[in-house]
């Protein structure tokens, strides 16, 4: 299937006069991935549009507060004296968070900010990164490749399809697709997922403008 423009800007309306740009990376990136069904598509398009604000975002910037940094990495930042040590400096909080993970060397590598999150789903890690190049055939910057609209599209339907999400979504399983794509920001516990209560709001919706 096809999405329309009009559709689009119902889901994520922050695009604007550029819906018929993202429209077509989308729909090419969804056919190549067989995300091929109108519930496919919603359940692709909720992920993504909450992960990115709506498209606008391309590159995680991790500027949390203290506050911010204890809520999204609770056994990080036990404390609030350790989670102000990182507070509003983005660069130390990435390779700090993400050291020592997803292929990424030990805090001092500065890998976590390198290969922080980029695209639409936020592709973390060096594995990530570089298992995307391979996937796509891109030479050269990774990042740079993930922050263009057809990169961040094709890529983000990429990591759907790798990890099985089409299925999920056949199955309805918003709390599964959301566990993959949340990895290590979650307990086990179902609907744990970080903003996961959104993604559930905005699947309903795409359902409702894609049926």
């Amino acid at each position: 299937m096809n999405i329309t423009a009009e559709q689009l800007l119902k889901i994520a309306p922050k695009v604007g006069a550029s819906a018929g740009v993202y429209v077509a990376a989308l729909n090419a990136a969804m056919s190549r991935y067989c995300i091929d069904t109108p519930k496919r598509a919603a359940h692709f398009l909720a992920q993504i549009v909450h992960e990115s604000g709506q498209l606008t975002r391309v590159r995680e910037n991790l500027n949390y507060s203290a506050a911010g940094l204890r809520d999204t990495w609770p056994t990080r930042f036990p404390s609030v004296a350790g989670a102000q040590l990182y507070a509003r400096q983005p660069q130390k909080i990435a390779n700090y968070v993400y050291a020592n993970r997803m292929g990424n060397g030990d805090e001092k590598s500065g890998d976590g900010w390198r290969y922080r999150g980029a695209g639409w789903i936020q592709l973390t890690g060096r594995k990530n990164h570089f298992e995307v190049a391979g996937a796509l055939g891109v030479i050269g910057d990774v990042g740079a490749f993930l922050e263009t609209i057809p990169g961040a599209a094709t890529s983000a339907a990429w990591f759907w399809w790798k990890t099985g999400c089409n299925k999920l979504a056949d199955a309805g399983n918003v709390d599964a697709i959301s566990d993959l794509i949340n990895i290590g920001r979650r307990t086990g516990k179902v609907g744990d997922s970080h903003g996961f209560d959104r993604r559930q709001s905005l699947t309903r919706h795409c359902l409702a403008v894609l049926s």
